[in-house]
């Protein structure tokens, strides 16, 4: 584990590196996660070294003292800044919320970007309002929906299941509608022209929270994107199907971005 210290406070991340020599990749995860939901993006080292992050009051990262949506979405970004600048990672790949960070990234700051990678994502990421609402007042209930069926997973794997919980709870309720309202909150459907860099957009064939066609908005909005439909996932297709996952993102990397660094 490493870490590094900027704007106060602490953020940790882990690298993953077997050598690969392409250019290295840099994965946020989503709300009430940790970089512990990238576990099967480890394999993907051989190539390009390989980086997951917990963002601010996530995993073992400092807490903020930040209000929902775009303060605390400007937090995150500082965070992604301070990791990418110390491990030299040139592609971002953000999961969900984390998606949101870095199309922030991208348009905000300059960071020199090689690429995007935009997973159960969007331009724009409505929260249901019954999912909010529970998360101001019954935080099992928000959990126990998120990982009903076809939300965060497709498989019914109950080793998937429990883990995710159990890192949710552990975020915790404040840190979680936090992320959730920060989601809400986010609309750069207006701005997507901006992003001067490839991206990839990647969605689970059966994601009902994000899904595809947010995803092909993005890519069509995008100046240069390429769209991953990730069959027999949901939401995390990272971890339901991290070898299809993975191959999309190598795939990606080899067209647009090594040959370019």
């Amino acid at each position: 584990m490493d870490r590094v210290r900027h704007e106060g406070r602490t953020t940790a991340y882990e690298v993953y590196d077997r050598g690969g020599d392409g250019t290295p990749i840099l994965f946020v995860h989503g709300s009430g996660g940790s970089r512990a939901v990238w576990s099967g993006q480890s394999r993907l080292a051989t190539e390009r070294p390989v980086v997951a992050m917990d963002l601010a009051g996530h995993g073992e990262s400092d807490d903020i003292d930040a209000d929902p949506g775009y303060e605390a979405l400007s937090a995150y970004v500082d965070d992604v800044v301070a990791v990418g600048e110390a491990t030299g990672a040139g592609v971002v790949a953000g999961s969900s919320l984390g998606g949101a960070v870095a199309l922030t990234l991208a348009l905000e700051r300059e960071y020199p970007l090689d690429g995007l990678v935009l997973a159960g994502t969007g331009a724009k990421l409505a929260v249901l309002q019954d999912l909010l609402d529970w998360l101001d007042d019954d935080f099992d209930r928000a959990v126990d929906w998120l990982h009903d069926d076809e939300r965060l997973f497709y498989s019914e794997d109950e080793a998937y299941l429990t883990a995710s919980r159990e890192a949710m709870r552990e975020a915790g309720r404040a840190v979680t509608r936090r992320d959730f309202l920060t989601s809400h909150a986010f609309d750069v459907r207006d701005r997507l022209e901006e992003v001067d860099v490839p991206a990839l957009a990647v969605v689970g064939e059966h994601d009902r929270l994000t899904p595809r066609w947010y995803h092909e908005f993005l890519a069509d909005e995008l100046p240069t994107c390429e769209l991953a439909v990730i069959e027999d996932a949901a939401h995390l297709a990272m971890l339901e199907q991290p070898a299809a996952f993975n191959a999309a993102i190598e795939e990606f990397c080899e067209r647009f971005v090594d040959e370019e660094s």
